[in-house]
């Protein structure tokens, strides 16, 4: 009767290990899936907006300001899907200006600078999109406040990832006199998402897919500059 229940206690441990190694197993496969959410705030600038409407579409006449805002937004959500604060310049199609302000584009300016310093933003985003006389022109570009190396150094990453994924986009960022990159020591970057000038980016650039894939990689490279940063 002793070996009887001493067997019955043997049985229980073996099964209890068991069931433990199994946990064990199973815990530790599917870590790799869960990814940290890091703790950053991210201002994304959708350029223009109001009665600035920036550049304009050759063919469909879409409007540089509509799809600022639309790229802005789809990036904000990958952002917080992925635990980042993100703060937005602009959530419509209005202008950022005082209407009463006799220099509108100065006061745009402003209220943009307004908003990036009072955020306290890690980063600065700002999503354009490019034109020029000629309709060959194409391709993603990344601009960076001249001297900022960090600046450089997220402009660099975003760049890669674009220029990885899609055709044309640009592999070397270069720097750019941009008002908004120079309002916050923060790293800053401003995309040029495409030509609307070229007819086919034009397109390209409206569709609601290769919008949200865009979004996706410069994501992707602003993940990779907090890797290495």
């Amino acid at each position: 009767m002793f070996l009887t229940l001493k067997r019955k206690w043997i049985l229980i441990v073996l099964c209890f290990l068991l069931v433990l190694a199994s946990v064990v197993v199973y815990f530790t496969a599917i870590r790799p899936t869960f990814m940290p959410k890091p703790e950053h705030v991210i201002v994304i600038d959708a350029g223009h907006g109001g009665k600035d409407g920036g550049a304009v579409g050759k063919t469909t006449e879409a409007t540089e300001s509509y799809l600022n805002l639309e790229y802005a937004k789809t990036l904000a959500g990958i952002c917080e899907q992925y635990g980042f604060e993100v703060v937005m310049t602009r959530e419509s199609m209005a202008g950022l200006y005082d209407p009463l302000a006799p220099n509108k584009k100065k006061s745009e300016m402003e209220k943009r600078k307004q908003v990036i310093e009072n955020s306290n933003p890690d980063i600065v985003v700002s999503i354009h999109m490019n034109s020029f006389p000629s309709s060959e022109a194409c391709g993603a570009q990344v601009y960076y406040a001249d001297g900022s190396e960090s600046g450089q150094a997220l402009a660099d990453s975003v760049s890669k990832n674009l220029h990885d994924n899609f055709d044309n986009a640009k592999l070397t960022s270069k720097v750019g006199d941009f008002y908004v990159l120079n309002v916050s020591p923060c790293p800053s970057i401003l995309v040029e998402c495409g030509f609307l000038s070229n007819p086919n980016e034009e397109l390209l650039l409206q569709n609601r897919e290769y919008m949200h894939k865009f979004c996706y990689h410069l994501f992707c490279g602003i993940l990779q500059f907090y890797r290495f940063a």
